[in-house]
């Protein structure tokens, strides 16, 4: 049978969609973003909502009975829903509002696992973890006597998947991982962790930071018990993050911070807290920042992800081929199922030294350990020089970078 041909993507419209790609640096040198993994640029669609807001709705949220208080709250819930819709959340009440996937985590880590963990008990990280997905559960375990065991990899950036069966079957307490690793763009198979972990009565925590522009997420599919993820990196603001939970968990969650909105009565005797998603939301929220990730929700619900998944995978490839044809570079995980990422060293190049020079190129690309030093460390690298797409990205932008480290390897030969 004929194999048909991928849905066209038209990416040169779709870059038209994000003002940030359409300026010059450092005399007239147009910009080529190569950092979306630290985080993306906004659509205009964004930027136009949260301007909306700040123009024609600002006001508190939940609390006022005026026009530009209901209106304003509306629009706040809507965005909530409009999250759940495109994580297929069973309920806009399981979607709490975060400062950033970093405070999603930390959240699960001080209510849900500290109250729970005892000196017998074990959390279990991937090597490949951000620190983010790290520290919080030390910190856990530090405060209650647990113990901290680490999933170990292979060379290429994929999980040893028979370590991770033995740790989950000696009575784990928690699982936590990354959905995509930020440092090597491998896709972890989760939903087959996920099924593995549950049949030794395991939960999971997902970091999603990473996934959320460039896979379709399905919490229920997936059967995550909590999914973090960040709105930045998403095409949406700073400053706002998301934490998914299955009902129950969240609403056995104390409350993580105290103050207006998370509570039903207050007195001096006591006080009750409200319901979920409210009582995990304490306190004047980023209004403007929520509204903006539901625009930006919209936005991603709104691709064609299978003409998305298909240029996204010819750029990365392409990436791989002409970075690989370089003498000298080496190039740093190397999974068969990736996304969005391309890590990779010079020989005898520093990766500040590369990126610095790229820079002055107007090739915006990361170097260093990416908040992922026990993953360097594995790897015996000082850091690397990540260069990571997204959908707006094309090949013409991978040959500015191969000319740009062609350019580093004529300056430091």
């Amino acid at each position: 049978m004929p194999v048909s041909a991928p849905p066209r993507f038209d990416v040169d419209a779709m870059r038209g969609e994000f003002p940030a790609l359409h300026q010059s640096v450092y005399e007239d040198t147009p910009l080529v973003y190569l950092d979306n993994a630290a985080t993306t640029q906004k659509p205009q669609v964004v930027l136009d909502r949260m301007a909306r807001y700040y123009a024609h709705e600002n006001s508190n949220v939940h609390r006022g009975v005026h026009k530009l208080s209901q209106d304003a709250t509306d629009a706040f819930e809507e965005a909530r829903q409009s999250v759940a819709d495109l994580i297929n959340a069973p309920s806009s009440d399981q979607v709490i509002f975060t400062r950033g996937c970093t405070e999603s985590l930390n959240l699960v880590a001080q209510t849900f696992a500290r109250p729970q963990l005892g000196p017998d008990d074990t959390v279990v990280v991937t090597h490949m973890e951000h620190h983010s997905n790290i520290v919080p559960w030390q910190m856990a375990c530090e405060a209650t006597g647990a113990t901290l065991k680490v999933w170990p990899i292979h060379d290429d950036g994929t999980l040893d998947m028979e370590a991770g069966r033995q740790l989950l079957a000696e009575e784990t307490f928690l699982l936590a991982m990354g959905h995509v690793s930020n440092a090597l763009g491998t896709i972890h198979p989760v939903a087959s962790i996920i099924d593995t972990a549950h049949a030794h009565g395991v939960p999971v925590v997902i970091d999603g930071a990473q996934s959320m522009a460039h896979l379709p997420v399905d919490v229920q599919a997936l059967d995550a018990d909590f999914y973090a993820f960040s709105g930045h990196k998403m095409f949406g603001p700073t400053g706002i993050g998301v934490l998914y939970g299955k009902y129950d968990l969240l609403d056995g969650l104390p409350p993580y911070h105290g103050g207006g909105d998370m509570i039903d009565e207050v007195s001096f005797d006591g006080t009750t807290y409200a319901d979920l998603p409210h009582r995990l939301e304490a306190g004047t929220p980023h209004i403007a920042g929520v509204i903006g990730l539901g625009a930006a929700a919209r936005f991603v619900r709104e691709l064609d992800h299978e003409a998305v998944h298909a240029h996204e995978e010819d750029v990365l490839q392409y990436a791989h081929e002409q970075l690989a044809a370089i003498d000298g570079l080496r190039l740093v995980g190397t999974a068969p199922e990736k996304t969005s990422v391309c890590s990779f060293v010079f020989d005898d190049i520093h990766p500040y030294d590369a990126g610095t020079i790229l820079d002055r190129l107007g090739l915006a690309v990361r170097t260093g350990h990416h908040c992922t030093q026990p993953l360097m460390e594995r790897l015996d690298l000082p850091g690397t020089i990540r260069a990571s797409f997204a959908l707006y990205n094309t090949r013409q932008d991978v040959d500015r970078l191969v000319e740009g480290l062609d350019r580093v390897q004529t300056m430091f030969g």
